[in-house]
């Protein structure tokens, strides 16, 4: 089979009970064209808040993700379907990186994050995965997830109160959407709920819609080169292993609901998406990981077929040549982010005890109790150090104390027989 080609499923027009479309197979063009809109409509959300909440161009961003979601499909020989969108493991470095020395210096992080994790893609494929599970086990994964998620929780109370009456709509509108929807709305109800607290704030007055007005209806999206400073740099390192655990998840997911073996194609996924994540940076977008939206978009369809993951990869790169509809998005109130803020950092930490949960970790070993809660203290508090130009934020230091000291504490303990 050639790349761009697919057998016809049946008919093209049904799947039968019990079937699924594979990723070799699809639909007719008009059908596996809706598929297609509906996995644009799945990351659209989460794509989005990343620029919006870190003030990169959303369109660029946007740009970014379809090129990159393409070039997976092609590097994984169709084999793999997978959206790649904006990654919410960049949230705090970028943060942090914009406060010291700029967003230039921000996106150099972004683009050696990327070479990293396109060089373990490549060593994973010469060497296999063993050696990850074996260095990021759940209770490491776990909790750098949650730091991760937690240590931005500053962040998003100086955006609430900027704007508390929009904080709170957005944040009751996300609940209830949650609460009373299911399915893709529910799915989507951290974006929905940012909308609604838009449209308030526009309806308040509380909108600025000078950029909107004078930005152009088609243009190329904005890019911006990157600057690599070292200290930026460094805050970007614990990203690699949340990038790592999301792709290794998520082609493990897509391989147990598609019944094929997808370990060989393990390293060209993480070299793929460190490949997109480095382009993104070079051009001024956000770096990138698979998405588990799009996988439940495929659970809910049947449909793995990687036609309609390149008919939403070509639809992404031709919304972002729309600056205006870049421009409304950039608009968006800070009030209305402190209320996205507040719902999606702590859900991002809460994914790293859904982590624990999922990995069985036992905390009646002591080991594990005491690396799990010295990290969380250091992340969350943000303890730092500063040695010359570099700074060793709370993630860096939470990551060392969970990747390092559990290996080594690990190994002291089963070695004194106290492994429980």
């Amino acid at each position: 089979m050639s790349l761009l080609s697919w057998k016809l499923h049946g008919d093209g027009k049904s799947i039968a009970s019990g079937e699924v479309v594979s990723t070799d197979e699809r639909l007719t063009w008009p059908r596996t064209t809706g598929v297609g809109l509906q996995h644009i409509a799945a990351m659209f959300g989460a794509t989005f808040l990343v620029p919006i909440i870190t003030g990169l161009p959303p369109t660029t961003t946007l740009f970014f993700s379809g090129i990159g979601t393409l070039l997976f499909l092609t590097i994984t020989k169709n084999r793999v379907p997978s959206y790649l969108g904006s990654s919410f493991a960049f949230l705090a470095p970028i943060a942090a990186a914009v406060a010291q020395g700029g967003m230039s210096d921000a996106l150099g992080g972004v683009v050696v994050t990327g070479i990293i994790l396109a060089a373990i893609g490549l060593i994973v494929r010469a060497a296999g995965i063993s050696w990850i599970n074996w260095m990021l086990p759940p209770i490491v994964t776990g909790t750098i997830v949650m730091v991760i998620g937690l240590n931005l929780a500053g962040a998003a109370k100086g955006n609430f109160s900027q704007g508390p009456f929009i904080g709170v709509i957005t944040l009751a509108s996300i609940a209830f959407i949650a609460a009373f929807s299911r399915g893709f709305l529910s799915r989507i109800s951290i974006f929905v709920g940012l909308v609604i607290g838009y449209l308030v704030a526009y309806l308040m007055g509380d909108v600025d819609t000078k950029g909107i007005s004078a930005a152009k209806w088609i243009a190329v999206p904005h890019f911006t080169s990157p600057t690599f400073n070292i200290s930026a740099i460094v805050l970007f390192l614990p990203v690699v292993l949340v990038l790592i655990a999301e792709n290794v998840g998520h082609v493990k997911a897509v391989a147990a609901m598609t019944g094929k073996n997808l370990d060989d194609q393990m390293g060209m996924a993480l070299f793929a998406d460190g490949l997109s994540t480095t382009l993104a940076g070079a051009g001024g977008g956000s770096g990138t990981t698979t998405y588990a939206e799009n996988i439940g978009v495929m659970a809910a369809t049947r449909v793995y077929s990687t036609a309609a993951y390149w008919i939403a990869g070509l639809g992404a790169i031709v919304l972002s040549l729309c600056p205006k509809f870049g421009a409304v998005l950039s608009s968006t109130p800070v009030g209305a982010l402190g209320g996205v803020g507040v719902a999606l950092f702590g859900m991002i930490g809460v994914l790293g005890a859904r982590i624990w949960i999922e990995g069985r970790v036992n905390f009646a070993d002591s080991t594990n109790l005491i690396i799990a809660a010295s990290a969380l203290i250091i992340g969350i508090s943000d303890m730092s150090w500063t040695r010359g130009d570099y700074t060793f934020n709370g993630i860096i230091n939470a990551t060392l104390v969970a990747v390092v000291g559990y290996r080594v504490f690990n190994s002291i303990a089963k070695s004194r027989g106290n492994v429980h």
